[in-house]
């Protein structure tokens, strides 16, 4: 077995622009020298989410997670590290070379991974069906071409074919060395009581569905039979990397569109997303005909805050709609509507019009789904004034659920103009309303917070965590250990390399010669003949792969090597500090007003030393005395001695301390 050379990582962290990497995924603006987008981790809604393109590092606050561009495709799309490294190369076009790894070195392949390698393997084969087959080209590209999709199209959204045969792709698979269980758990093959192994989209034309990253995630499948008594589309069960609540159709295709154009159209089917791309209106997706959840919503929102929906003018299928509607309003984005005309649907209405009048229709015709709403509703009520109460209260309810008060404010005088109701009336039941919904909403959270409680099993922490959880969680970790190591890892991270300057014999006054050499060589000195250990487990892998680089003569390793690591709890603690939370000019705020930076920082390193090892003198001297309350010492005299010892020592270390300047 091979894995990927270090010189090929080396070559695809250099070309990564992490800016590039995590804006397909994330709507970033620029914030100073940094860019700013909403947790894709969390449901935040201000955000919190920064990426650095100077460090080439992000930092979520509102999760704690950070690290690189391969750390995000981990933790987003839940690729293996080689997996994010091989999806790097192939967007910067870095050519891979691998190198051979014994047997010990190989891990095997989780469930998850599995189903994801089946899955691929069965797009690319329906592909080859359509395509390379006969009965491919005579069914089902005809009828992708009937329904005037072109080559460029099809190839696009990677459309395909499933032979019309009960199992011929199931054997297929099973021959090329797929498991069977895999097959199954995919929802690609069933499997009967009698063993035989059934092919589920047999005879269908096929639509892959992708992840936001472009991985095969599931398949929608469409009948070309009359028979009535066929379902005519089949969509791939839940499993452990398809949930059909959580997934967009066409937001792999046009994510960079909606982002571009600050804007999402959000249709019903897989043919309406086609046929509006392929007509030039790219920035469009589809809820895939299931009722639309906040997961989907959530997903547009680290896109964009503004949606609009396309209706086919069916008037029952848009009042059912609107309870999704309200849970897009809930989620704080702006919800615009289009009606196209009777008879026609996006898919149809897009293979009549050139891109122009297409582009001219969607933004003349768009409007305000409050507006909307309010008229379409008000025109059912007619003259019947408790059908007209209901009405209106209804409204109202969906103005209450918007979270900005401005735009609440400017809804509801606009609706009072259409209902021909005084605002203050409104505005009393929306006040109501409003209080109702915070009330439930806060009810539902304590109830979801108990339920946590009761169902949360015990179990050690995962191996995800990153070095600040690990630190709440450690039993040997306290507060005051940690921040002194913290102080010291933060050096040799970022400044490892800068020059500091003191004092050549610090015990005497007179004695004014200086020194200068790296701060990093000035803490391994000082630290590696202590014999003092690192409480917190991450900082000493670190120490000591820095320890060890220097005893070989090596080049030190820096943040930016760390940040790099396959380890996602050091690439997380590096990239939690590389950022300036020792910010040096805080000397000002202590009123020590010295402007040359290496004043600072030498300052700061030398004090960290000094701290570090004064927190661990500190602890040798309780250790030494809890002994000897549990009388577990048989020589108390050399007990008392040690204690002696230490106490000169931390004596000694404040000192030193008191005379930093």
């Amino acid at each position: 077995m091979s894995r990927i050379s270090q010189d090929t990582i080396n070559k695809i962290f250099d070309a990564i622009r992490i800016e590039e990497v995590i804006g397909e995924f994330v709507q970033l603006k620029k914030s100073g020298s940094s860019m700013k987008g909403l947790s894709p981790f969390t449901t935040e809604k201000t955000p919190s989410f920064i990426v650095s393109p100077a460090k080439q590092i992000f930092k979520d606050f509102s999760s704690g997670k950070g690290g690189t561009a391969v750390t995000f495709l981990m933790e987003h799309e839940h690729f293996t590290y080689p997996e994010a490294l091989r999806w790097l190369a192939r967007k910067y076009n870095v050519e891979i070379e691998e190198d051979e790894v014994t047997d010990e070195q190989r891990e095997a392949a989780s469930e998850r991974e599995s189903l994801y390698v089946v899955s691929e393997y069965a797009q690319k084969y329906f592909e080859d069906r359509l395509w390379n087959s006969e009965e491919g080209k005579n069914i089902g590209l005809s009828y992708f071409k009937e329904r005037g999709f072109t080559e460029e199209t099809i190839k696009n959204f990677h459309l395909g074919y499933s032979p019309d045969g009960r199992g011929i792709f199931s054997d297929e698979a099973i021959s090329k060395g797929y498991a069977e269980e895999f097959l199954v758990k995919s929802g690609l093959s069933i499997k009967r009581d009698s063993g035989e192994l059934l092919d589920r989209f047999w005879g269908r034309v096929i639509f892959p569905i992708h992840s936001l990253s472009g991985r095969t995630l599931g398949f929608g499948a469409r009948t070309l039979r009359n028979d009535k008594k066929t379902a005519k589309y089949l969509n791939s069960p839940e499993s452990e990397i398809y949930h059909k609540s959580k997934i967009l159709y066409g937001l792999y295709q046009s994510k960079g569109e909606i982002v571009k154009k600050d804007k999402c159209l959000l249709v019903e089917g897989y043919t309406d997303v086609i046929s509006l791309t392929q007509a030039g209106i790219k920035n469009v997706v589809a809820s895939s005909g299931t009722a639309l959840t906040v997961e989907q919503i959530r997903l547009i929102r680290r896109l964009t805050n503004n949606v609009t929906i396309l209706y086919d003018g069916d008037a029952a299928g848009i009042k059912a709609s609107f309870r999704g509607i309200d849970l897009i309003l809930e989620e704080g984005l702006n919800v615009r509507v289009l009606l196209f005309p009777d008879g026609e649907d996006p898919d149809s209405f897009a293979r009549k019009h050139p891109q122009h009048e297409l582009e001219d229709y969607l933004k003349e015709e768009e409007t305000d789904f409050i507006s909307f709403k309010a008229k379409m509703l008000m025109a059912d009520s007619k003259n019947d004034p408790i059908a007209k109460a209901n009405v209106i209260r209804d409204i109202v309810e969906s103005i209450a659920l918007i979270p900005d008060e401005i735009s609440r404010d400017i809804y509801l005088r606009t609706c009072a103009q259409i209902m021909e109701m005084e605002e203050k009336v409104l505005y009393a039941e929306l006040a109501q309303l409003r209080k109702k919904h915070l009330d439930d909403k806060a009810k539902r959270s304590r109830t979801e917070q108990r339920r946590m409680e009761v169902v949360r099993p015990e179990v050690a922490p995962p191996e995800s965590l990153t070095a600040t959880e690990e630190a709440f969680l450690s039993d040997a970790q306290d507060s005051l250990h940690y921040k002194q190591e913290e102080a010291i890892i933060w050096i040799l991270l970022n400044h490892a390399e800068d020059i500091i300057r003191y004092d050549e014999d610090p015990e005497d006054p007179k004695n004014k010669e200086k020194i200068e050499e790296p701060a990093g060589i000035f803490i391994l000195e000082e630290l590696m003949d202590d014999g003092f250990t690192f409480e917190n487990a991450i900082f000493q892998t670190v120490y000591d792969q820095v320890l060890e680089a220097y005893k070989n003569e090596d080049p030190i390793p820096t943040g930016k090597d760390f940040a790099r690591s396959e380890d996602q709890r050091i690439s997380s603690m590096s990239t939690d500090l590389m950022t300036e939370r020792y910010a040096l000019s805080d000397w000002r705020r202590k009123e020590v007003f010295i402007t040359d930076r290496s004043v600072h920082l030498s300052k700061f390193t030398i004090e960290a030393v000094l701290r570090f090892k004064a927190c661990k003198v500190e602890k040798l001297i309780a250790d030494v005395k809890d002994q000897l309350k549990e009388h577990t010492l048989e020589d108390s005299r050399d007990a008392l001695d040690r204690i002696q010892k230490y106490t000169k020592m931390r004596n000694k270390i404040n000192l030193q301390l008191n005379r930093v300047i």
